[in-house]
């Protein structure tokens, strides 16, 4: 092996830096105009340019038989797309989907996909042949209308752009993402196009106002209805850059007996119907959608999703509403109208400026057309002139041809002929020496001259050019205009401003239930009100702790030793036979923390919350709702102290009780009422803690209420009242013996 240093140096240096910025640059262009962004002109990316001009080669027209699509493949990224076979062949099944692109490019034969996501067959499998659209992009592409280029191999030939005598920029749209920026444009109604179009050539300088009157908005193949603002859209198509709204179509079909059921007609552009439903069931099996009873697909060829609410009281307007807000049948459509301009230039444009760059290509297109018709009139004129000189001089022409060596040089001394006159004659059969002939030659010089000079004349004027645009326009719009079935609108408007926010409780079908909690933290509901929580079942080794009454609109809310509140729905919770759920699962509580009070939300309450050692204050109840899993801190505690006690603030008087079974009564407005913190002390209880609190009215006396329902009222308790922070006595004889002072909610059983 010779040594490293006999390895000559590089003649040459380059600077990473430098080197990865210009290659990263070259990359990143060629990205986008090659790959990412449609030319304005045609509204095509080149594959799609490709498999289009390749099909034409195939002779895959609409009035001739389908091709294999594996094909049309092959001979793609053969001949003029080096790429991979199946993102090729992806490309070609979305021109053929009815439900993807507004007017399919491809007429498909076999399984092309559906809606549902599904993906088509293998290409081996499916055909293909080009639809009239594809006509229209393709006319007049074998007039010199547009320019070519060298394949990447150099052995062929392709067009930069195709004639495109169809709007397809517009009303197929385009989606694509490139490097450092991306394109997103929606589909629109062909008719609508052409009229604004016409406007346009009458008034080039047209405001963005005006011509949104013809162009309503965006027309998606699957429908829907769009709900954006007019100013929001008239804003979006003057700058290129904005979003729309739009929502699914349903319909209320009436069941008898005033129940009643939401059909879907129409999904949202680009949403998966199968992903639509299934989203839907997850959130209905998840209780977020507790309106709802059963969800299903009766899709045949039109879209048709069936949901069924829980009650007949609901109004179909607030399920959908809440539906729209929660699922994809509402969905958003950015627009951004980013595409490479007809100087090969990537810029975002206004509608109008697309407008008239497409006009000012079949501009261009027609006036190539007429030439390349000229000249071919030219040459053919030039030919039969020659044969009319030989039909007047028949007998000489004869006798050259058939004593000169050299007839085409006599020919052309004898008569002032070219060569190409002189050749032609020359080439001329004996019967076309008939005098039928010579008549229909004369008959086809007067019309081809007829012809030339309509020609000349048209490209010497632009208002007569402008005027066969406007009749490609016109008859664009009789092909494809509203009565026709390609042609009419699909997606409607509607305005929402200012719709009413739908709660989901307003949904929910107000039931009674009694939550179960059991000391292992597994909950559950019942349905009705249970007269006896003695009677409920646990799983071996648990036992009841929080069993009360709701209702299925209301929410629960559950305060942890750790000075955490969480808040639950009662609509989402496990119902049904079992033991229910792990609490646990449903928050984020830690498995060292106990849950010290459950109880229903009332908005209108305060609570007196208190920690072990003694430490409390006064919070509203509405601070202690948080749609958070991990909760929200109320009272601060540090190890070992920890929250013990959540109850009731009402009346003027709090009672305090330790654990040293001494009790004590201070006026209510001693405790400070607050969001969050750490509190006051109330009461001292030296090595000991605190028991338990309640409040109640002096006037009333304090109620006490034990495990076993039996009530019973302390008047006369002058000796155990004080200030905050005071010892206290003994509590009076017939407290309860567990040393608490009974229930603090009157919804406990």
């Amino acid at each position: 092996m010779s040594d490293i240093k006999d390895i000559p140096p590089s003649e040459t240096s380059v600077s990473l830096k430098h080197a990865l910025e210009t290659r990263y640059l070259a990359y990143a262009l060629s990205t986008i105009t090659n790959r990412a962004l449609p030319d304005v002109r045609d509204g095509l990316k080149p594959v799609h340019r490709r498999l289009l001009f390749a099909m034409r080669q195939l002779r895959l027209d609409p009035e001739n038989g389908f091709k294999k699509s594996a094909r049309v493949v092959g001979d793609v990224i053969g001949r003029y797309h080096p790429h991979g076979d199946q993102a090729v062949y992806d490309a070609l099944v979305r021109l053929a989907q009815g439900f993807a692109v507004r007017y399919p490019l491809v007429d498909g034969q076999g399984n092309f996909g559906n809606i549902d996501g599904d993906n088509a067959a293998a290409m081996r499998y499916t055909e293909a042949r080009m639809t009239a659209i594809s006509s229209l992009l393709l006319q007049d592409l074998d007039s010199d209308t547009v320019d070519f280029r060298q394949t990447y191999d150099g052995e062929d030939e392709e067009p930069i752009v195709l004639p495109a005598a169809f709007p397809n920029l517009l009303a197929n749209g385009a989606s694509g993402i490139a490097v450092g920026m991306a394109t997103s444009i929606p589909s629109h109604n062909v008719d609508e196009l052409c009229a604004a179009a016409l406007h346009l050539l009458k008034a080039p300088s047209a405001r963005i106002e005006t011509l949104m009157e013809y162009v309503k908005g965006p027309d998606f193949p699957t429908g829907g209805t769009c709900i954006e603002s007019p100013e929001a859209l008239r804003e979006a198509y003057a700058t290129g850059r904005g979003a729309m709204r739009v929502r699914a179509k349903y319909e209320v079909e009436d069941m008898g007996r005033g129940t009643w059921q939401i059909v879907i007609t129409e999904i949202p552009y680009q949403v998966q119907k199968s992903r639509l439903i299934e989203k839907i069931a997850d959130l209905m099996n998840a209780k977020q959608l507790p309106m709802l009873d059963d969800i299903r697909d009766e899709s045949a060829e039109d879209i048709r999703v069936v949901i069924e609410p829980k009650s007949k009281n609901l109004k179909p307007e607030q399920v959908m509403a809440v539906l729209y807000r929660t699922t994809d049948l509402e969905s958003r459509f950015s627009l951004n109208m980013n595409v490479i301009d007809n100087q090969g230039v990537p810029r975002v444009m206004g509608l109008r400026e697309v407008l008239l760059q497409w006009l000012e290509h079949r501009n261009d297109v027609l006036v190539r057309k007429s030439n390349y018709r000229l000249n071919k009139i030219l040459a053919r004129l030039e030919v039969l002139d020659g044969y009319l000189i030989a039909y007047l001089n028949l007998d000489e022409v004869i006798r050259i041809i058939r004593e000169e060596d050299h007839p085409r040089d006599n020919l052309m001394s004898a008569f002032k002929l070219t060569q190409v006159q002189a050749e032609a004659i020359l080439n001329m059969r004996l019967r076309a020496l008939r005098k039928l002939e010579e008549d229909g030659i004369r008959t086809e010089h007067a019309e081809l001259s007829a012809e030339m000079a309509a020609l000349r004349e048209l490209l010497a004027s632009d208002s007569q050019q402008q005027a066969v645009v406007a009749g490609e326009l016109k008859a664009l719009r009789k092909q494809f205009g509203p009565k026709t079935e390609l042609g009419r609108r699909r997606t409607v408007f509607a305005q929402v401003d200012g719709e009413e926010e739908v709660s989901l409780d307003s949904l929910i079908e107000k039931e009674p239930v009694t939550v179960v909690c059991s000391a292992k933290g597994w909950i559950r509901t019942l349905k009705g009100h249970a007269e006896d929580g003695s009677k409920l079942t646990y799983k071996d080794g648990d036992k009841a702790n929080f069993v009360l009454h709701a209702m299925t609109t209301d929410k629960l809310v559950l305060f942890a030793s750790n000075g955490r509140a969480y808040a639950l729905e009662v609509s989402k919770l496990p119902g049904g036979r079992g033991n229910g759920d792990p609490v646990r699962l449903m928050l984020d509580i830690e498995p060292s923390e106990e849950i010290v009070e459950m109880f229903v939300h009332d908005p209108a309450r305060k609570l007196l919350v208190a920690s072990r050692v003694g430490n409390g204050f006064v919070v509203p109840e509405t601070e202690l709702i948080s749609t958070r899993k991990a909760g929200k801190q109320i009272l601060n505690v540090k190890a070992p102290d920890e929250a013990a006690i959540c109850v009731p603030a009402f009346g003027d008087r709090i009672a305090v009780l330790g654990e040293n079974k001494k009790l004590l009564c201070f006026a209510l407005e001693e405790v400070p009422e607050m969001a969050r913190g750490k509190g006051v002390r109330l009461q001292r209880h030296g090595d000991g803690h605190m028991a338990d609190a309640r409040c109640y009215v002096a006037a009333e006396g304090l109620k006490i209420t034990d495990k076993a329902g039996r009530e019973r009222v302390f008047e006369d308790l002058e000796e155990w009242q004080g200030l905050r922070a005071q010892a206290g006595r003994v509590r009076p004889k017939g407290f309860p013996v567990d040393g608490l002072l009974g229930l603090a909610f009157a919804n406990r059983l």
